[in-house]
């Protein structure tokens, strides 16, 4: 149960969102989760559903997915082209293993969470369509494994409710993720600040399901402190289908991990401390006790006789009103560092 968060200690978790663009094909999905490993992402995640158990014969299209797909073929028909059998899951999480990535999945219903689960994926990700599906974080959180919850299209009062229902011992394996949920989502209705406020309410970890045109947002949100980047994979974002246009290509996603990786090193550890690379300049550009005039040996030392001048290599100017009074020991020389063994 633990190895996710093991993991989140160690580095910002990369999701490659497949979804369903693999159009219903296994060889593009295995070419999708081939990219995801080869551009360093962590997980390649798909999606599992049974269309009978997840709409009716006449839902409708969201507006994007008129726009990307049309409304010759319903929604209906149209996921149970794109559709994974028990089987085409089984082949694929095999070939993630022997990818070195990660397999993942979201159901969408109680038969899909218990197939998965059959599949020993390390968590469960729940959409942001079933944050509402009370019974099915029910079902989920049944399991005890970690779920990575997203909450698009959500506000604080159902996020609490969606944590009730996951119940209190297994709250404190959750990890929310912030989203927008549209395809593709616009900068202005980001809402990156929305990060801070569900670590804050909930006191959980905070991810971002990042649904906009291109990588900043995502490098943005590692930077707020987000611990999961999920991101839309694609081979081509001309290929036919819903969630293209929001996609990275290969190369743009292998680009993303680098810079996250980039940016968590940057981040550091928060402890205030100078760096290794600093010591040079600092020995330089900070200051010393120095001798304003000559001082001779036996001489009390008084105010007259000191100034504070770089280099920094010296008795440090915090020090100055302790030596006023103290005796030289040594002859010591105009514009030279004072030293604590030439004073008594």
């Amino acid at each position: 149960m633990d190895n996710l968060f093991k993991l989140l200690k160690k580095k910002v978790l990369v999701v490659a969102e497949i979804g369903c663009n693999h159009n219903g094909d296994k060889q593009i999905a295995k070419n999708l989760i081939k990219a995801a490993a080869e551009s360093g992402a962590d997980v390649a995640k798909f999606q599992t559903f049974n269309p009978d158990e997840l709409l009716t014969i006449d839902a409708p299209k969201a507006l994007y997915q008129i726009k990307a797909t049309g409304t010759k073929e319903t929604q209906f028909e149209r996921l149970n082209r794109v559709k994974l059998n028990e089987e085409d899951h089984k082949e694929l999480r095999d070939y993630c293993e022997n990818s070195n990535i990660i397999f993942s999945s979201s159901p969408f219903d109680h038969q899909s969470v218990d197939l998965l689960h059959e599949l020993e994926v390390p968590f469960f990700k729940v959409g942001s369509g079933e944050i509402t599906n009370l019974p099915l974080l029910e079902h989920i959180s049944s399991y005890g494994k970690p779920i990575v919850l997203s909450t698009g299209m959500s506000n604080l009062d159902e996020i609490k409710d969606a944590l009730n229902a996951i119940g209190e011992k297994n709250r404190k394996h959750v990890v929310l993720m912030h989203c927008v949920s549209d395809y593709p989502s616009k900068w202005e209705e980001s809402n990156l600040k929305v990060i801070h406020t569900l670590r804050n309410t909930f006191s959980l970890p905070v991810g971002f399901s990042d649904h906009s045109v291109g990588i900043e947002l995502s490098l943005v949100a590692v930077g707020l402190g987000a611990v999961i980047i999920e991101k839309h994979i694609t081979l081509d974002r001309d290929m036919i289908g819903g969630d293209h246009k929001a996609s990275l290509e290969p190369d743009e996603f292998k680009s993303m991990v680098e810079k996250i990786r980039k940016i968590e090193a940057a981040l550091g550890d928060g402890i205030k401390r100078y760096m290794p690379s600093e010591k040079n300049v600092r020995d330089i550009v900070r200051k010393s006790v120095v001798a304003s005039r000559n001082i001779l040996k036996g001489n009390k030392i008084t105010d007259d006789d000191l100034a504070i001048k770089r280099p920094g290599t010296g008795i440090k100017p915090k020090y100055l009103n302790k030596i006023i009074g103290m005796t030289a020991t040594v002859d010591i020389a105009e514009d030279s560092l004072v030293q604590w063994s030439g004073l008594k």
